[in-house]
């Protein structure tokens, strides 16, 4: 790099600095309240998630386990409306809202109202979960196409066995819903789409329970091809 060169670079980066510190001395108020905006904003949201959220999220967690016993128990109505002074899912929901106790209550309550024959109360509340476990979130999407099913909605119902077998790529539940997948193109008159789930148990889960009979299903498509 020439002499010229250097000193125009210099001057150049000398400038940039001018030009920056120029723009801080008459913005400094400016660039003061901003910062202290978000320092305020940070603070907050820190005593929100203490103070508030986290009471809530414990209230909430420490009631619902009466609600999880009668769900356990398949007593839907009681899961869902609560006995005894302590509340059902439907209350939770809405009176400890945007706690993950409420969330969880969302996939309680959806599987409830799937049980009582209600789907579409059912994949209103699967829906509304938003949890990051991923079994149970499995669970919500293959919930949500037994619903779809029982309302014989085969498409959408094979949209959400697809969601569940992505989700969850485990041996217990994506052949599980593999099978159902199957079940629901059958019932389409898509035998070759019903083959391919089937074939799909068969040779990526060989070792699941789904995988024992499979044979069976897949001679049952083969002969209406």
């Amino acid at each position: 790099m020439s002499k010229n060169q250097e000193n125009t670079t210099l001057q150049l980066k000398d400038d940039n600095f001018a030009r920056v510190s120029k723009f801080t001395r008459e913005n400094q108020k400016s660039l003061v309240f901003i910062a202290s905006a978000i320092v305020a904003m940070i603070l907050v949201y820190v005593l929100y998630q203490k103070l508030y959220l986290a009471p809530r999220e414990s209230k909430a967690t420490d009631q619902m386990h009466v609600a999880q016993d009668f769900w356990a128990k398949k007593d839907w109505d009681k899961a869902i409306k609560g006995d005894a002074g302590y509340p059902g899912f439907e209350k939770i929901i809405t009176e400890y809202s945007n706690t993950k106790a409420a969330n969880l209550a969302c996939f309680y309550l959806g599987v409830a109202y799937l049980n009582k024959g209600e789907y579409r109360k059912a994949i209103d509340n699967l829906n509304n979960y938003r949890g990051d476990d991923v079994m149970v979130a499995a669970e919500a999407y293959g919930n949500t196409g037994d619903a779809y099913v029982e309302l014989k909605d085969y498409d959408k119902a094979a949209s959400y066995f697809k969601k569940a077998i992505d989700k969850a790529s485990n041996n217990f539940l994506s052949p599980l819903y593999l099978k159902k997948l199957g079940l629901v193109y059958e019932a389409q008159n898509a035998n070759k789409d019903a083959r391919e789930a089937y074939k799909s148990i068969k040779t990526e889960y060989p070792t699941s329970g789904e995988a024992q009979n499979i044979d069976e299903y897949i001679a049952r498509v083969d002969a209406k091809l």
